[in-house]
């Protein structure tokens, strides 16, 4: 395919004619504008939900303009992280330093707001003047009394997923620091759900049910406070495991506490997650609740997939979404109401990942790593893809070529994890994939309405 580059060959696969095993966790190649978010940008959004923190951008305004309210995570208290703070470094700050503007940003934000720690987000252009970041935190904190921290994520030195690790290591710096939080024995921390339209009091209600405490949420409706006693609970249950498989590591190697891996997206794994932390537990009440709560669940559920599933058989769809895992489940949920996968792909997931993604799809799907607008557009016109699910970044790929689109990233105002996620993402799937508009976009195409 002459479109895609040739230094990516191994980055591309089709299943069931390549042999290769797909190649993951490579740098982006120089030019091919990937999809792919900076460093920055990555450590923004983990730490973006922790909502009674102050989040302050040092760089130009741009920076925090791309990222305002980039998860949109909801939070059922304050909502000090909806506002977007920035330095505003102008062309006098780049030649003789931003770090007394700085300081000043800081000492006001913190005596008008009274955040209970604040988080300082280095950008590619302090990157290069060499503000020291780490210093005026260091100053900051002893004058004012909370954690400031530093979240040294300039953009240029990797990729969205350095981005996480470094978030990670920004979190380290409260967790085990406070013991005042009541915690039950049979408690767990979910790492790596944002709330973005309330999942998390889904899943924390599904939990209750059961009988097990969700201790902390890291970082979806997070708080300061519950962060520094995350250390105290039995078992770390990581859904995205790109953005938080590293605090799950650390945890267990600084506390002892073990983690499992998991997905909230589809039927099928958002059961097995329950039963995951009903196993962990050994309590055979906790897995009969669980049990129960299942098959209360898909009793309510697959009766209300079906006309979804009937009317959407032999549908094809292209996922490209940023972690693995999502990916995998994705092609699950498609395929209970009747959608066929012909393109999967991501921008963070490992070799091993690919592996598992692999094993799931259809032969002939075409599995991809770390792509282009170019390469995405060709795909999908050659695979015969109607609808795209993807993030912010895949939507405007989707518009041009005149193809349904699903948000499954930052953007969204739907809940599409549990079981009434399900229920949700399959009504949007039809919603998009039946709309009368394809008629005029595609001449010919029958109507699906009636």
């Amino acid at each position: 395919m002459s479109v895609f580059l040739q230094e990516r060959e191994g980055q591309i696969l089709t299943k069931g004619k390549d042999t290769f095993d797909l190649a993951g966790g490579k740098p982006s190649l120089a030019g091919s504008v990937s999809q792919r978010a900076c460093v920055f940008c990555g450590s923004r959004v983990v730490l973006y939900p922790i909502a009674d923190a102050l989040h302050l951008v040092h760089g130009p305004i741009g920076c925090a303009a791309y990222t305002w309210d980039i998860r949109g995570a909801l939070s059922s208290g304050p909502e000090l992280h909806r506002n977007s703070f920035s330095t505003d470094l102008r062309e006098r700050h780049v030649v003789f330093g931003g770090e007394e503007r700085l300081s000043r940003t800081l000492d006001e934000l913190i005596d008008r707001y009274r955040p209970e720690a604040a988080f300082v987000y280095s950008t590619c252009i302090v990157g290069v003047i060499g503000d020291d970041v780490e210093s005026v935190c260091r100053q900051m904190e002893k004058k004012k009394g909370i954690p400031v921290i530093p979240v040294m994520g300039e953009g240029f030195r990797g990729t969205k997923k350095d981005g996480y690790k470094i978030a990670c290591d920004a979190m380290t710096r409260l967790i085990g620091t406070d013991d005042s939080k009541e915690i039950s024995p049979v408690s767990i921390n979910i790492l790596g759900d944002f709330n973005l339209a309330g999942e998390l009091w889904m899943l924390t209600g599904y939990y209750r049910k059961i009988g097990v405490q969700t201790a902390v949420s890291l970082t979806g409706d997070g708080r300061v406070k519950d962060i520094r006693n995350a250390h105290r609970a039995a078992l770390n249950v990581v859904q995205c495991s790109g953005s938080m498989i590293h605090l799950a590591r650390w945890m267990k190697e600084t506390y002892g506490i073990p983690f499992i891996k998991v997905s909230y997206f589809g039927i099928e794994d958002m059961s097995d997650a329950l039963y995951e932390v009903a196993g962990f537990f050994r309590n055979g009440d906790i897995m009969e609740k669980a049990r129960a709560l299942v098959r209360e669940e898909l009793s309510r559920l697959l009766p209300a997939l079906e006309p979804y599933r009937r009317a959407l058989q032999g549908a094809k769809a292209a996922v490209y979404v940023g972690g693995a895992f999502k990916a995998i489940s994705l092609v699950k949920a498609l395929r209970l109401i009747g959608v066929q996968t012909v393109i999967a792909g991501t921008q963070t997931g490992s070799a091993e990942d690919y592996k598992l993604l692999k094993a799931i799809c259809d032969d002939g799907c075409v599995l991809v790593d770390d792509t282009n607008p170019v390469e995405l557009s060709e795909l999908v016109k050659r695979m015969g893809a109607g609808l795209f699910v993807g993030g912010v970044k895949e939507r405007p790929i989707a518009c041009k070529l005149g193809i349904g689109f699903c948000d499954h990233n930052h953007e969204r105002k739907r809940a599409l994890a549990g079981y009434e996620g399900m229920l949700n993402f399959a009504r949007e799937v039809y919603e998009t994939v039946s709309s009368p508009v394809w008629r005029f976009v595609r001449p010919g195409q029958p109507d699906t309405t009636a």
